[in-house]
């Protein structure tokens, strides 16, 4: 039976600066007229989610096991291929085809060992045929290299263009001095696929001598949000820095984002990574955070349902378990709020087909934000 469960939304209105002069922190959270409903519960980690439509969606739990949901009732999908669950790695983004109504094609992101080296896992991007809760055709259409057992930094959201494109990100895998600013090696790069998983032909490296040509962007340390704007058409990213520095940026092609070259956060130690924040031909966010909020999930409320809401950014935060409500007039973040507050670990936000904001909150599941 799906569970219902009320409770009061805090929200904290955050006085809006430059972001390292403002944390996301203030003692006296003040109470206001949302609360939220938790429409999925029992899943774990709850990685990722796709709206197949406002009854049904699906679900990733993060140490591999994909969620068919109907009415809030949840039931596991059959015909995975294997998942590499290691550290921040496992089964992470799940998104519907953009003709999904007539083919039933998903696509997932999830850590795998494909040639079976023993020698760990990469982020990888498949497509399968959902039937029911069972999937076939499964397909492998993109598998970084090489496999590695390190814990961290592996991505990893999935969007869509209008034309036609899937975009994917991985991280750089821990490899920071290797792997982000060079287009020979995966890792720390935003790609972009025909939906069939083909290269296309104007890809920024394509024809490139050595180049991986499905690179669409490069210089990122971890991407964990990523949507495509409502209204512009761009695709926008954020990322996690190190201690300070996580970034939004917006994704344009073959632009290099200039992780670890420059950067605002600094080693977890407390030691420098680097003194430059900028440097030419390197593109600077568009918005950043100091101190991280570890920054997880990203939407944009484009409905009426909410109050002074509409056209808003939303992101969760991991590190300070809330989800941020990002206000941007005539292009500058002008105000921030924490929504949400303690309400967990949040790993992902999306606005639903019925124009709703859901979140998904780690050992809670999926919550739908109500205006009371």
């Amino acid at each position: 039976m799906k569970k219902k469960i009320i409770h009061i939304v805090s929200l904290i209105i955050l006085q809006f600066g430059c972001a390292q002069d403002n944390p996301p922190f203030i003692e006296d959270p003040l109470e206001i007229n949302y609360s939220y409903e938790v429409i999925v519960d029992g899943i774990e980690v709850p990685w990722g989610m796709a709206f197949i439509n406002k009854n049904e969606l699906l679900v990733t739990e993060q140490s591999g096991t994909l969620y068919y949901v109907k009415n809030g009732q949840k039931k596991e999908v059959t015909g995975l291929p294997p998942v590499y669950f290691r550290g921040q790695g496992g089964l992470l983004d799940v998104a519907i085809h953009p003709n999904f109504s007539e083919n039933k094609i998903i696509y997932m992101t999830l850590g795998a060992d494909t040639e079976g080296d023993k020698k760990g896992g990469n982020t990888s991007l498949y497509s399968a045929v959902l039937n029911n809760t069972d999937l076939s055709n499964v397909s492998l259409l993109y598998k970084a290299t090489p496999n590695t057992k390190t814990a961290q930094h592996w991505g990893s959201r999935i969007v869509f263009d209008e034309k036609g494109h899937v975009y994917f990100g991985i991280g750089d895998r821990g490899e920071r001095e290797t792997n982000p600013q060079d287009i020979t090696k995966d890792g720390g790069k935003i790609y972009r696929l025909n939906l069939d998983g083909s290269i296309p032909n104007d890809n920024p490296f394509v024809g490139k001598s050595g180049a991986k040509t499905a690179i669409f962007s490069y210089g990122h340390r971890n991407p964990q949000g990523m949507i495509f704007h409502p209204k512009t058409g761009q695709i926008w990213e954020h990322e996690h820095g190190p201690r300070g520095g996580d970034e939004i940026n917006i994704i344009k092609k073959g632009v290099n984002y200039g992780w670890p070259e420059i950067t605002y956060g600094i080693n977890y130690s407390g030691t420098i990574i680097t003194n430059k924040t900028s440097a030419p031909n390197m593109a600077q966010p568009i918005y950043y955070w100091v101190p991280s909020i570890a920054p997880s999930g990203m939407a944009f409320s484009t409905s009426n349902i909410y109050e002074d809401w509409k056209d808003n950014l939303f992101v969760g935060s991991l590190k300070f378990q809330y989800l941020e409500r990002l206000v941007i007039k005539n292009k500058k973040f002008v105000k921030r709020e924490k929504i949400l507050d303690n309400i967990g670990r949040v790993r992902d936000v999306a606005e639903g087909p019925d124009g709703y904001l859901y979140v998904a909150v780690e050992g809670k599941g999926i919550l739908k934000i109500m205006p009371k």
